[in-house]
This record gives structure tokens, sequence and C-alpha cells, in this order.
């Protein structure tokens, strides 16, 4: 620790990078008060979490982030800056882990929906087919069959809506989530009012 009370960013922050300042009583005040974990695998305080999240999702995508937390109390150890980094982006590494295991999931989601589907359209033509040929008025058999086949459309409803659209925000936020993982995080004691 410096002797004029702060301590210094170590590295500087990344040219260009994008800088979130949080102003802090204490450095346990960035974690989850539940959380019974040590500070590396603790996780992140809810609302700090959203905070840094909301605010990441604002800058631009190839600018790098770094994370400044002032704190107004003197820190105890001086590896604090090393373990605040440590565990915030350890606990996004995680976080982006769990993404990657939500999406994979998704997708088995929808492979085996994709296979349902078909299978349930298949046979709703072929029911359709029998359904039209046992119908001897020829208006009614065409509404059965269409009816049937237009039910084993709807089945496939899930698995493209999986495959076309849900997946996007799953890895947007990963990727996001990597972004954090990498982020610089330094601490600072603020000085006291004169």
């Amino acid at each position: 620790m410096a002797s004029s009370g702060t301590m210094p960013l170590r590295p500087p922050a990344p040219q260009g990078a994008a800088v979130l300042e949080m102003r802090l009583g204490e450095v346990r005040q960035i974690f989850d008060s539940m959380d019974p974990a040590p500070f590396r695998e603790r996780d992140l305080d809810p609302k700090a979490t959203d905070y840094i999240v909301e605010w990441a999702e604002e800058v631009p995508r190839q600018q790098p982030l770094a994370l400044v937390v002032r704190v107004s109390r003197p820190v105890d150890a001086p590896s604090a800056e090393t373990v605040l980094g440590d565990a915030v982006r350890e606990y996004f590494r995680r976080r982006a882990v769990a993404k990657r295991r939500e999406l994979a999931q998704l997708f088995r989601i929808g492979r085996v929906s994709l296979v349902i589907g078909l299978a349930f359209l298949g046979m709703a033509i072929a029911a359709g087919e029998a359904l039209a040929a046992l119908i001897s008025k020829e208006s009614w058999g065409g509404i059965a069959r269409e009816s049937l086949v237009i039910g084993g459309w709807v089945a496939l409803w899930r698995p493209l809506e999986i495959f076309l659209y849900d997946w996007w925000p799953l890895r947007a936020r990963a990727r996001l989530y990597d972004r954090l993982a990498a982020m610089q995080v330094s601490l600072h004691r603020m000085e006291p009012a004169a």
C-alpha cells in the first residue's frame, strides 16, 4: 500500500478501456453476504452484479473493460487488490460456463423437440391422408386432412423457435461474461474528506 493511503492501479487500465468506478465502504460489500465461501470463490452481490453487467452491456464489444473499486475504510491485506480481482474474474468466468451449459442444454432440447415434431408431422400427414380417403364428402375430407397437417406444423414451432431465436441471447450473455472475466480490477482507498 502506498504511503499516501491509496492503492495504485496495478497495472494501469488498458488504453481506451471503459472504466466503471464503484465506491464502497469496504471491499466485502461487493460480495454476497449470504455466501459462506472464501472471497476468491464467493459470489458477487446480486445488485453489484446487475450494475456491472448493465454497464458492460452499454460498452462497445471491442472496447476493453476495467473496474475501479474505491473503499473508504482501510484495507487489511496488501494482497486485497489481487484477491478482489481474482474473485470478480472467477465469478464471471463461472457465469460464462453456466450460460454455455444452458446453451448446450437448450440445443439438446431443440434436437429432441425437432425429432418429436418431425415424427408428429409425418404421422399427422399420414393420418390426414387416411382420414380424407375414408370420408366420402371431399370438402370434409380436405378440411380434416389440412387440420392435421397444420397441427403437425405447429408441433415444429418450439424447435424452430429454439434454433432461430432462443439461442442468440444465451450466446451473447456468455460472451459478455467472458469480457467481464477478462476485466482488469483495481482497488483504491478513498482519501478522507478534509
